[in-house]
């Protein structure tokens, strides 16, 4: 298990990392970033804002289901199958692929293998994540009715593939469905974006009662599952919870760096400003006047402990894995669907 100090050194090498992945770093992770500026309204409405959430939740329903049954989010068995297609498809693409990895699986049924998890604890949440993640799809085109986007094509393959190259030590072709911690940092990568979504489009809806009750509600949710993946990921850094037939080591260096690739996209990274924190350990006091105590960051929060929150342009940059003004790449190889994409 890692000492204090090494994980001092580690969480200081993984914030110079982020301060310099510009030039041909982030070029390797953006895939396919666009040249035009993005759509993004001047005064979105709140439907603009509920589809523009709506896209980010097929985006973790997918990853979740095909994690835990291998088979895409409309074909679930584990309750709650969500719809993809109908409704309405401004921009970006009307396609609902999802590329991934080939079917090694050997099962028909299934696009690719789930994770094998050798955790129970780590595959428990995973399957109630799932779950929940795919009602909130349901939930927001129930809420959107007919102005509901489709589900925009989706790359789960060659994003993953271009964030484990820039990862120290790199992980080669990295497959976030091939083993329980490979699931976490994937995990990672979205939660906390989720949460910063939300809490940056609140100020942005009007109607208090038939939109903002039910997405800061959405919201919640999403920063249980990010203080989860958070608590997991530092357990294991700390040799606390034990993942059989895992012996890799630095679970937070690398959740650590990608807090840093995450803020490099969005704008912040290596300011005052900077939105995004890494898992690390850091001293407090407790009932003295001096720091006496080894603590965790498992909240994504500023100095005051107040949640951040990314505006839609931010949260663009991070999902097309690009800085500037970027119109597609990264995950949505295509964009996202609707007015804000």
């Amino acid at each position: 298990m890692a000492t204090l100090e090494t994980q001092k050194v580690d969480a200081i090498i993984a914030s110079r990392r982020a301060l310099l992945m510009g030039g041909g770093a982030l070029a390797a992770l953006a895939l396919a970033p666009g040249v035009a500026k993005a759509a993004i309204p001047a005064a979105p409405t709140d439907n603009d804002i509920l589809n523009f959430a709506l896209n980010l939740e097929y985006l973790e329903a997918q990853f979740y289901t095909l994690a835990t049954e291998g088979v895409y989010a409309d074909k679930s068995t584990k309750g709650s199958a969500i719809a993809t297609g109908a409704g309405t498809a401004t921009g970006g693409s009307t396609s609902t692929t999802v590329v991934t990895k080939a079917n090694a699986s050997g099962t028909a049924s299934n696009a690719i293998a789930p994770v094998p998890f050798t955790s129970a604890f780590v595959a428990a949440y995973a399957f109630e994540t799932a779950l929940e993640e795919r009602r909130h799809v349901n939930f927001l085109r129930g809420v959107l009715g007919s102005n509901a986007v489709a589900q925009p094509t989706m790359d789960l393959l060659n994003s993953f593939y271009s964030l484990g190259s820039l990862l120290n030590p790199a992980i080669s072709n990295y497959d976030p469905f091939a083993n329980d911690l490979n699931f976490l940092l994937g995990a990672f990568i979205f939660e906390d974006v989720g949460v910063t979504a939300y809490h940056g489009a609140a100020g942005l809806i009007t109607d208090t009662k038939s939109y903002l009750t039910p997405a800061a509600a959405i919201h919640a949710v999403e920063a249980y599952h990010a203080g989860l993946i958070r608590s997991t990921l530092y357990g294991i850094d700390q040799g606390y919870i034990t993942i059989p037939g895992e012996t890799r080591k630095g679970a937070a260096a690398y959740a650590s760096q990608i807090a840093g690739a995450r803020a490099t996209f969005d704008g912040t990274g290596g300011t005052t400003s900077s939105d995004d924190v890494g898992i690390t350990t850091k001293q407090v006091a407790l009932n003295t006047a001096t720091a006496n105590l080894t603590s965790s960051t498992i909240v994504n929060a500023d100095a005051n402990y107040i949640g951040f929150g990314r505006t839609p342009r931010q949260v663009l940059n991070i999902v097309y894995a690009a800085t500037g003004a970027p119109t597609k790449g990264g995950f949505f190889p295509n964009g996202l669907n609707g007015n804000i994409s």
